[in-house]
């Protein structure tokens, strides 16, 4: 679909209140020309927008990159068909767009595993490394999301976490050599997950001591585990590779909670600049706070209100 089109569709489809300030109207907009782009490298994921665009992948992708968006995540992207993973990656290289995190999932993310320390554990998520590679190779991926699953409460905490640390260091050996890097997301969403603070994050990052194992900082998870967010973001800061975004409550768009995310956005851009940490990907993982296109258009508001002056 052409990019004319597009923008066409979303004033046709959704009331003119509800548009944000840089397409109010047909009139005052070049409907040939793209919508300007984010100053942050914001990154969607699929069915964000499918109101909009539709449910097919390749025609969010082009709305997104429309709508002024230069990055993608998709927890989901190794259930993907690899024709499919090559053709998004294809794609994203042709709109100059980077992709963000993929989930390395092979099961057992969500149960008692590597903290136990147990060879099939072990096993499992080497092999499931193995294959992200390949995944990332088609989708032009560098960053992968992992998590090491449940507490093993009969085990002492120390113990737990050198589990961790050797498992984790396993597949960095892994990611090494292709210059990709393993994202772990310290979680809020139940007790008994074993990594759930940044500053745990950042203890098995010096343990396993390697380019290819950094820590993703989720906002929202952070915001609700401890809070004071630039404080830790400042003090875990060398070891972080990527964020993403949620509001709290709601985990939906920013501006629809708590969380100041236009100042927290300004102090990631000028710290990296600060630190020469180049551009950072934010994953934008939550819901629309309203649902069909006027929430989608609400979205986009949100962000142009967020971002930086």
């Amino acid at each position: 679909m052409k990019r004319r089109d597009f923008t066409k569709n979303i004033i046709a489809g959704t009331g003119l209140a509800t548009l944000p300030s840089f397409a109010k109207s047909a009139d005052q907009v070049n409907l040939a020309t793209p919508q300007p782009v984010f100053k942050l490298k914001y990154a969607p994921h699929f069915g964000m927008f499918q109101n909009s665009a539709g449910k097919d992948e390749i025609d969010q992708l082009k709305f997104m990159h429309e709508m002024g968006f230069r990055a993608l995540e998709d927890n989901g992207m190794m259930g993907r068909s690899p024709e499919l993973q090559k053709k998004i990656g294809d794609t994203m290289a042709k709109l100059d767009m980077s992709m963000g995190v993929f989930v390395i999932d092979g099961g057992d993310n969500w149960k008692t595993s590597l903290a136990t320390g147990k060879q099939e554990f072990k096993d499992v998520f080497v092999n499931t490394c193995k294959k992200a590679v390949e995944v990332a190779k088609r989708c032009n991926a560098k960053y992968m999301t992992i998590v090491p699953g449940y507490f093993e409460r009969n085990l002492p905490i120390g113990v737990q976490t050198a589990n961790v640390i050797d498992a984790f260091r396993r597949g960095a050996e892994i990611f090494e050599p292709h210059g990709l890097v393993m994202v772990m997301e310290p979680l809020s969403d139940n007790a008994d997950l074993f990594l759930r603070h940044s500053d745990q994050s950042y203890l098995i990052c010096k343990a396993v001591n390697s380019p290819s194992c950094k820590i993703l900082f989720d906002m929202w998870h952070m915001q609700r585990n401890e809070g004071r967010m630039t404080q830790h973001m400042d003090w875990v800061w060398d070891e972080i590779a990527y964020f993403q975004i949620g509001d709290e409550p709601g985990r939906k768009e920013p501006t629809t909670g708590e969380v100041n995310y236009k100042f927290l956005f300004k102090h990631i851009h000028e710290k990296a600049k600060a630190t020469n940490r180049g551009e950072f990907i934010l994953g934008m993982e939550h819901g629309n706070s309203i649902g069909g296109k006027e929430g989608e258009m609400k979205l986009i508001e949100a962000y142009r209100a967020s971002d930086l002056a």
